[in-house]
C-alpha cells in the first residue's frame, strides 16, 4: 500500500525553492502527493488557462498546448520528485537537466480549461542520472506519456 509522505500540497511559491524555472516557464502549479513505497512517485498539477502566452501563436482560433510543453511539465515533475527525495534523505537537491526523451506519445489535445495531472515515477538513479516514466492526464484520461533521463549537476 502506498502512502503520501507530504504533509500537504506543495504550492507554487514553495515549488520555486526547488526549481529554477519562473513564469512563464514554471509549468507546475501544485504538487499533490509524493509516495516512496512501493515506488517513488510524484503527482502534480498544471492548470491550463486561456491567458497562457503560448496560446497566442499555437494556434490562433484553435488554442492547443504544445506537446513539448507537456513534456517539459513532466520533466519538471520528475525534477521535483528528485529534489523532494533528496531533501527527505537529508541531502541537497541539484539542478536537473533533461538529457533524453524516449517513447513520447500524445493521445489527446490539451486546451484551455484543462487541468493536467502530471505523474512521474522514478525507475532508477545511476551516477546522478535519473530514469523516469511519466504520464499526463486530463479528467483521468492519458493525454501524453514518455520516458525521461535527467542529469543532476
Amino acid at each position: 500500500m502506498s502512502k503520501n509522505i507530504l504533509p500537504g500540497p506543495v504550492e507554487a511559491a514553495e515549488i520555486e525553492k526547488y526549481l529554477p524555472h519562473r513564469y512563464p516557464f514554471l509549468l507546475i502549479d501544485r504538487v499533490l502527493s509524493m509516495e516512496i513505497d512501493p515506488e517513488k512517485k510524484l503527482t502534480a498539477i498544471k492548470s491550463v488557462t486561456r491567458n497562457e502566452q503560448f496560446f497566442e501563436g499555437h494556434f490562433p482560433g484553435n488554442p492547443v498546448m504544445p506537446g513539448v510543453l507537456i513534456i517539459e511539465s513532466l520533466a519538471q515533475a520528475a525534477a521535483m520528485l528528485a529534489n523532494l527525495d533528496a531533501e527527505i534523505q537529508g541531502k541537497t537537491g541539484e539542478l536537473y537537466y533533461l538529457v533524453k526523451i524516449d517513447n513520447a506519445r500524445f493521445s489527446k489535445t490539451v486546451v484551455p480549461g484543462d487541468q493536467l495531472v502530471l505523474e512521474a515515477v522514478q525507475k532508477r538513479i545511476i551516477r546522478r542520472m535519473g530514469f523516469y516514466t511519466c504520464q499526463a492526464l486530463v479528467d483521468g484520461q492519458r493525454v501524453a506519456s514518455c520516458e525521461l533521463l535527467c542529469a543532476g549537476r
